[in-house]
């Protein structure tokens, strides 16, 4: 069994016991968060497909923890004019695993 949820606006497939790296939420550690945007639901070939959510549906996920991606280096440079730039930017994730799929 496998859904297609809608989580912090981005679409994720997934499974019970999987896990997933999302953007960050408002979610403290340990906690059950609860997704209601759910998009498509395959349970053993028979799948319920949404227009756009499917009413009732839910995914329910545990928060893990909350982490940083890899340093994404930004470098900007005009050539012959001495113009240079270096940033750095790390995304903030939020670790979670899906504990449960009700359709």
């Amino acid at each position: 069994m496998y859904a297609i949820v809608e989580i912090a606006g981005q679409q994720f497939k997934v499974q019970k016991d999987q896990k997933i790296f999302v953007h960050r939420l408002a979610a403290e550690a340990g906690s059950n968060v609860e997704f209601d945007k759910v998009l498509l639901v395959d349970n053993g070939g028979k799948i319920s497909l949404g227009a756009p959510a499917i009413n009732g549906a839910k995914v329910t996920a545990t928060v893990n923890e909350h982490v940083k991606g890899d340093k994404v280096i930004i470098f900007r440079k005009k050539r012959r004019k001495g113009y240079k730039k270096k940033n750095g930017h790390r995304q903030s994730f939020t670790s979670i695993t899906i504990s449960d799929i009700k359709a």
